[in-house]
C-alpha cells in the first residue's frame, strides 16, 4: 500500500456483513430438501457466483428450468433474510470507515453476486445506500466472479481507472476476479482462512474488521 486508492469497490456478503453462515445453512438445509446430500463443507465450495449457477453446478443443467431455480432461489432467499435479520449489522468498523472514505472524497461503489432482492435488504435496512456511486449486482453481468466483469462495470460506473481501484473482498473467487480486473484486494477472513488465498498475488492486507490499523493508509 505505497499509495492512496482512488476507488473502493465492496463485495457484500461476508464482507460487508458477517452473514456467510447464514447462507451456509439456508442452501445446506434447501440442497438437502431437493435431494443434494451433501456435507456442509461441500455446500461451502459452491458458494460462490448466481444461486442459478450454484443450483446448476450441483444438479446438473437440466435438472431444473430457469423459473423453477428462481422459485428455489428465492425462498432460500426468504429463508436467510429471516434468521438474519436479526443479526444484520455492519462489519465492526465499516460504518466509520465508510464515512471517513466518503469524506476524503473516495468514490466508493458495490460489486456483488447477490441479487437486488438481498442488497436491498441490506443497504436500506442497514442506511448506507447513500455511500455508494453503483451498485452492481448479479443481475447486471453476463458472467460471475471469478470474471472481472463485475468489478470492471464498478469502475466504469464510478469513472475510476482499474488500476486504481482496491476490492475489498471475502472469498477467493472474489480475489481471483479482482486480480483479473488488475486491481487489488483487501480481504477478510470472515469465511475463508488466509492459506485459502495462497494463489492469488493482489492481496495486499488480511482484515478481521474494518478497525485495523492498516486501512488508514488507505484513506
Amino acid at each position: 500500500m505505497k499509495e492512496k486508492s482512488k476507488a473502493f469497490i465492496f463485495d457484500m456478503n461476508g464482507t460487508m456483513i458477517d452473514d456467510m453462515q447464514y447462507h451456509l445453512e439456508g442452501w445446506f438445509n434447501m440442497l438437502q430438501r431437493l435431494g443434494a446430500n451433501l456435507t456442509k463443507e461441500q455446500v461451502r465450495g459452491h458458494m460462490y457466483g448466481k444461486n442459478e449457477e450454484l443450483l446448476m453446478r450441483i444438479f446438473g443443467k437440466d435438472h431444473f428450468t430457469m423459473p423453477q431455480m428462481m422459485e428455489i432461489a428465492h425462498e432460500k432467499e426468504v429463508l436467510y433474510q429471516e434468521a438474519f435479520r436479526p443479526h444484520l449489522t455492519l462489519i465492526k468498523g465499516l460504518s466509520e470507515f465508510l464515512d471517513k472514505a466518503a469524506k476524503a472524497g473516495i468514490p466508493m461503489a458495490i460489486g456483488t453476486a447477490a441479487n437486488r432482492f438481498n442488497i436491498d435488504f441490506v443497504l436500506d435496512n442497514l442506511n448506507i445506500r447513500h455511500y455508494f456511486k453503483a451498485v452492481i449486482s448479479a443481475e447486471d453481468v453476463a458472467s460471475s466472479k471469478p470474471d472481472p466483469e463485475v468489478f470492471l462495470k464498478c469502475a466504469e460506473a464510478i469513472g475510476a481507472d482499474p488500476s486504481q481501484c482496491i476490492v475489498f473482498e471475502d472469498a477467493p473467487k472474489g480475489v481471483e476476479a479482482a486480480e483479473n480486473a488488475k486491481m487489488q484486494s483487501v480481504v477478510l477472513t470472515t469465511m475463508h482462512t488466509r492459506d485459502e488465498f495462497d494463489a492469488y498475488h493482489n492481496a495486499i492486507a488480511f482484515i478481521n474488521d474494518y478497525t485495523d490499523p492498516v486501512l488508514q493508509q488507505l484513506l
